[in-house]
């Protein structure tokens, strides 16, 4: 591919030259620079691709599908993502076509060559347009990416230089380009006026507008949720209102309604938590109705994520200059993709609405593009961040966000960061008072994950970057310890001290390259000599060694070298917890004895530095007693093990865990104990099976933490309006063999089949998901049903369920994630197939809580509670119909009384289960 001339201003080949190429799993179709079209096998295409850029849509998904590394294309992604950056698109030809507004024919592959040059025309077309809005800094930006060998920059070039840019704006600098945001005073204490139910169910009429059809379960919803918003009456006593609701009452509007109106009246905000990142992209857009004025959203809706998800401007910043520093790429040589990523980021960051670059307006496929990993690595993922001592601290995203969140009405979180924030923050007044839980059966994993504390190699390593920061070569730019506080303390022998004990000591923690030398047995410190005999235990005790998943063993009758081992670690990482500990206090007291002298931004340093210091001391603290209790007694609140954590058989973290039995003990206690209003709703929180014997809310209370409170929650049950009797079939296939491939992928073929896609196929397992894909997948298309697969097409979870939600003749496999996130209401969703029973997985903390919580009676209500978790994924609006097939013939009748009242699964053959979906879809 010829180079980019700046002389000649990007002048060169232009798209009639430009072959196309259009793939299918079977045959792909190429449409050269003379309108001649031909027919081509894999490999044939294969080899067009690699000899010559073709004009494609996604280069990874190309790659993928004829088994080819690094090559070069016009991806009209990647020239759709510089047109219109912070622009969503889905990341197929279809997504693009509906972007642009191009209504064209697809039917075949011939058809499909045109329409990628028509949406290459459109784009550079709008490029070259004089009112394009995109124009800022956009010249500067495209000129790098072409000195990088992009292939789309000469034509980028030529139609940007059309016009001029007026906005004086760099580009590439594109930090200079943000506002910075203002300090505003500290919010006065939250009132504590109540909503009364007939405000409530105002509010709510205001949200449904006139057109609106009444529904009377979600007025009730609303009239209950206020209890919830109303003054709580003893200290330690949150008003809990637990609230399921069954799918299509319309939960969401009716928590908003007296969330709202409390956040209005009393002015502070309410945190509305959700399970996933996609279902707070839902929320956000309900909340469009609350707030049809963008600006006035802007202000008084806000989206909240954990900082790894946010673009970080100075890691921003030192990737771009490391990438320039290479200069121009040679005549023929292949793209700089370090630099066109950067290209497409600096692009990206000057028109994002927040800056969030994990579920936000970032295009989420540019990580199968260039390397999820390089993506994460511009983000703050590593507690890196200088906070005021960093120049670009008054324009940085998080920052803003958790500025405007102090002030705004309602904060849209998920659970993850709603427990982390209260967790490690309590007795925050800062902390918001009430709390709505949306998708509220996950409370009890959210809680198991943020409690649980695990002392591996993974987690070690990565304490030792927060300390030490970057210590060899490579593209990590973690900035350590000293870097964030040094200056603070320049003048203070004591704390520099203290800084000088801490990093010393924590060179006892894994550092680059632990893992081989754990499996090589050549540890270099007590925490590597820990991690070794840990993985010889492992290996040695576990019985399924063999299997390419994660193993375990439990931490009975340790060995000695195991105890000499863990003896020496903990008095290690007690040399290392005790300098930490004084460091924060010392920093603390800095804070009070210059409080006179410390400008703003350095008592925010200290203050930030601090509480991390404290934080990452308790963890190590937590390590340390993990340590001593090997060859005793676990505490019976906790259930302890060892694990060899295995992706694809490869060996990725070695440790120790701990977790506790029962999770919504500290959530509770940190959580909802200094709350004034917590509310939790779902649409299967109850167990239906139990609730037939009148204990159906007793799991709840079990799965939430309302038992650990002292005074009892409220619960209202508001069932579906939806017939599911009429609208739903569910057939259990009885004659295929679930550990036969062949079968289950024939079954999933046919099954497909007869309901003409808007299929969705559930995995227990990724081995058997991708064994499936990959016998079918080629039948599939021929018949014109597009099949897409989690863990096979290179494209993240909630990216591919937009696919396929975009076309009601799809097909997707997937697994739990898939399963958790999906919201697809209509004809793109109308089949669901479970490739067998979802039994929880038998794992030493699943023994432990099973003892616990009622032996069989337990994994019973887990796995009801995940088929009608499932089943509810059918029927989301009034006109949706659906059917549910399990290919488990050892499907026990009893776990299928989850499913709603009147809904009766059918035993039938492969065969007739075929026929009778044809019959239920009219096919």
């Amino acid at each position: 591919m010829a180079g980019y001339d700046a002389e000649s201003g990007g002048a060169g080949r232009g798209l009639d030259g430009l072959p196309v190429m259009a793939l299918s799993v079977r045959e792909s179709c190429r449409l050269d620079a003379d309108g001649v079209i031909e027919t081509l096998r894999p490999h044939e295409a294969a080899g067009y691709l690699v000899r010559e850029p073709h004009l494609i849509v996604s280069r990874p998904a190309a790659a993928r599908r004829l088994n080819l590394s690094e090559f070069q294309a016009f991806d009209l992604l990647e020239l759709y993502a510089f047109v219109r950056p912070a622009r969503y698109c889905l990341p197929t030809l279809g997504g693009l076509m509906k972007a642009l507004s191009l209504d064209l024919p697809v039917a075949t592959l011939e058809d499909q060559c045109m329409a990628m040059r028509a949406v290459a025309e459109r784009l550079l077309a709008e490029a070259g347009a004089e009112i394009w809005r995109y124009r800022a800094g956009a010249e500067r930006v495209a000129g790098m990416m072409a000195r990088a060998g992009w292939a789309w920059g000469p034509m980028v070039m030529g139609a940007v230089r059309r016009f001029p840019d007026h906005s004086r704006d760099d580009g590439l600098r594109v930090w200079t380009a943000l506002p910075e945001w203002e300090d505003m005073g500290p919010p006065p204490p939250p009132g504590d006026d109540p909503v009364d139910p007939a405000s409530s169910e105002s509010r709510l009429a205001e949200l449904l507008g006139n057109a609106s059809e009444t529904r009377e379960g979600q007025r009730r919803f609303a009239a209950a949720a206020t209890h919830s918003f109303r003054p709580r009456e003893m200290e330690g006593g949150p008003n809990m209102q637990i609230l399921e609701a069954g799918t299509g009452t319309g939960k969401t509007l009716g928590y908003i309604a007296p969330a709202s109106l409390w956040a209005e009246t009393n002015g502070a905000p309410v945190w509305l938590s959700t399970f996933t990142k996609n279902l707070q992209r839902q929320l956000d857009q309900e909340l469009s109705r609350l707030y049809p004025d963008p600006t006035r959203k802007a202000r008084k809706a806000v989206i909240r994520k954990g900082r790894e998800n946010y673009a970080c401007l100075l890691n921003i910043e030192e990737t771009l200059t490391a990438v320039m520093q290479r200069g121009a790429l040679p005549l023929g040589g292949g793209a700089d993709r370090d630099s066109v990523l950067m290209g497409l980021v600096v692009r990206w960051a000057r028109f994002t609405r927040d800056g969030d670059m994990i579920g936000g307006d970032f295009p989420s496929w540019l990580g199968a593009h260039f390397g999820a990993a390089r993506i994460a690595g511009l983000t703050d993922r590593r507690g890196e961040c200088l906070y005021a001592a960093c120049q670009h601290y008054r324009r940085c995203y998080i920052e803003r966000a958790g500025r405007k969140a102090r002030h705004a009405d309602l904060v849209v979180a998920n659970h993850a960061l709603t427990i982390a924030q209260a967790a490690n923050r309590y007795g925050d007044p800062d902390l918001p008072k009430r709390l709505v839980f949306d998708e509220g059966h996950h409370l009890f994993d959210a809680a198991d994950s943020a409690f649980a504390v695990a002392l591996t190699g993974l987690e070690g390593g990565e304490l030792r970057r927060w300390i030490r920061g970057k210590e060899s070569g490579g593209a990590t730019r973690a900035r350590g310890l000293r870097n964030r506080i040094e200056e603070l303390i320049a003048d203070d022998a004591d704390a520099k001290a203290l800084l000088d004990g801490v990093l010393e000591a924590a060179r006892v923690l894994p550092s680059d390259g632990w893992a081989s030398r754990v499996a090589g047995a050549a540890a270099m410190t007590r925490f590597e000599t820990f991690l070794m005999e840990v993985r010889a235990v492992v290996l040695a005790r576990a019985n399924n060694v063999e299997f390419g998943l994660a193993v375990e063993a439990g931490v009975a009758a340790p060995p000695p070298a195991l105890l000499t081992a863990a003896g020496q670690l903990a008095e290690a990482l007690s040399g290392l917890a005790r300098p930490m500990v004084a460091l924060a206090a010392s920093l603390l007291a800095r804070l009070d004895e210059d409080a006179d002298i410390l400008e703003t931004g350095d008592r925010g340093r200290l203050e930030v530095a601090a509480r991390s210091l404290k934080l990452r001391a308790e963890m190590v603290k937590s390590w340390m007693e993990m340590l001593l209790s090997l060859g005793g007694t676990v505490p019976d609140i906790f259930v302890d093990w060892f694990e060899l954590d295995r992706v694809d058989g490869r060996e990725r973290d070695v440790g120790m865990r701990r977790h506790f039995i029962d999770p919504t003990k500290p959530l509770a206690d940190m959580v909802f104990t200094p709350a004034h209003g917590v509310l939790v709703t779902s649409a299967t929180l109850r167990d239906r099976a139990a609730d037939k014997e009148g204990d159906g809310w007793a799991g709840v209370d079990l799965r939430s933490g309302a038992k650990h409170l002292p005074v009892t929650a409220r619960r209202l049950a508001v069932p579906s309006p939806f017939d599911y009797a009429a609208q739903t079939r569910v057939i259990v296939v009885n004659d295929v063999n679930r550990m036969d491939a062949a079968q289950v992928a024939s079954a999933y073929r046919e099954l497909f089949l007869a309901s003409g896609g808007g299929g969705l196929g559930l995995f227990t397992a990724i081995k058997r998901l991708k064994a499936t894909w990959d016998k079918i997948a080629g039948p599939m298309e021929e018949a014109g049903l597009p099949l897409y697969a989690q863990h096979v097409d290179p494209i993240d979870t909630a990216t591919l369920v937009d696919i396929f939600r975009d076309d009601p003749h799809a097909c997707l496999l997937g697994t739990d994630a898939v399963r958790d996130g999906v919201d697809v209401p209509g004809e793109s969703l109308r089949l669901l197939v479970l490739d067998r029973v979802p039994w929880p997985r038998p794992t030493l903390l699943h023994k432990a809580r099973r003892d616990a919580f009622g032996g069989t009676a337990y994994d019973d209500m887990q796995t009801r509670m995940k088929l009608a978790q499932g089943f509810g994924r059918l029927i989301r609006r009034a006109g949706d119909r659906g059917v549910f097939v399990i290919l488990d013939a050892r499907t026990p009748t009893r776990l299928l009384e989850g499913l709603p009242e009147g809904v009766v699964a059918e035993r039938l053959g492969l065969a007739a289960a075929i026929a009778s979906v044809r019959e239920f879809f009219g096919r």
